[in-house]
């Protein structure tokens, strides 16, 4: 039952909940950057929460599918079309042999996700079929999809109608606050340069992709210090270390950028914070314009918030059973 790819859109990627375990050897997860919707889009149309479905950036694709299909949108506020019909977001609907699926244009968020009944069937590479595009790693060929891909959907399908409650769909703001849990490397800003950090309203640059988030809004400043051996001259630079998912570093005390699910995993930045996992998904859904504030909070804090996500995930998981 393939899909034919007639238009891309901006930067469609095949991905799932990401590979795991290769990090240290240099090769990120991968994976949706809004874990959230890619699990509720699969939920919808009966596939398993990590079944590997389409990450729409911004423009979506236009889409020929050549068999019947059930498929659900989330994430985005990216207006589905079925033969230039409007059809609803966090809904299951159907599609059938011969019809055109595309998208308007986006009104909310950044980041919509498109499952299809019995999942994207591309190979499967180190455990996952997830594209990592600077590594030329699985998806279609390693990257965004181009006119002219065809697009394998395995067996299974899912039952048009099934919808997620309004009360479990993400708001999607132009001002946002994300969470952090300071360190590892504040110690090497000043009190002020701390406070600046938490202080300031940073507004997201058009440099928001698969790798990093990166933000204008001042200048943070650095204690006075001589770099170590092999760090460089810059005194915000350190020796080189792990970057965990999620980080923020701020090359030169300006513009901090959150790594995310395509990121390097370690290099010679500072880090000054880490954005809790939960609120990754939200990083995910800002586009560029959206006002930003870091919020510190403590790793109880932040633990406590991953045990209300997962119960959330939970709760969507028995409603859409």
């Amino acid at each position: 039952m393939p899909i034919e790819v007639r238009k891309p859109g901006l930067s469609t990627t095949v991905q799932d909940t990401g590979r795991s375990g290769y990090y240290d050897v240099g090769i990120p997860p991968s994976g949706a950057l809004d874990q959230y919707s890619l699990t509720v889009a699969n939920r919808l149309v009966g596939n398993e929460p990590g079944a590997a479905a389409l990450e729409c950036v911004y423009l979506g694709p236009e889409l020929l599918f050549t068999e019947d299909a059930v498929v659900a949108i989330t994430g985005a506020d990216l207006p589905p079309r079925v033969n230039g019909e409007d059809r609803p977001l966090w809904e299951a609907f159907p599609v059938h042999a011969g019809d055109v699926l595309d998208f308007g244009y986006v009104k909310r968020g950044a980041r919509a996700y498109l499952a299809v009944g019995g999942g994207i069937d591309v190979p499967v590479v180190l455990g996952s079929r997830s594209t990592y595009g600077l590594g030329k790693l699985g998806g279609v060929s390693g990257g965004p999809l181009v006119p002219g891909d065809v697009l394998p959907i395995g067996p299974g399908g899912g039952t048009p109608g099934r919808s997620l409650p309004d009360e479990l769909r993400p708001a999607l703001a132009k001002e946002i606050e994300v969470r952090v849990v300071m360190g590892l490397y504040d110690h090497v800003l000043t009190g002020a340069g701390r406070r600046g950090f938490l202080d300031t309203t940073w507004t997201l640059t058009p440099v928001a992709d698969r790798v990093g988030f990166r933000y204008q809004g001042g200048e943070l400043e650095t204690v006075d210090r001589t770099p170590p051996f092999g760090a460089g001259q810059d005194p915000s630079n350190i020796v080189d270390a792990p970057y965990p998912i999620g980080s923020i570093q701020v090359p030169g005390g300006v513009e901090p950028i959150i790594l995310h699910r395509d990121a390097v995993s370690g290099g010679g930045y500072m880090m000054i914070a880490t954005v809790i996992s939960c609120d990754l998904d939200l990083v995910a859904q800002s586009a560029p314009g959206t006002r930003t504030r870091f919020v510190d909070v403590t790793l109880d804090d932040a633990l406590a918030a991953r045990r209300e996500y997962r119960q959330r995930g939970r709760r969507v998981a028995e409603l859409l059973a």
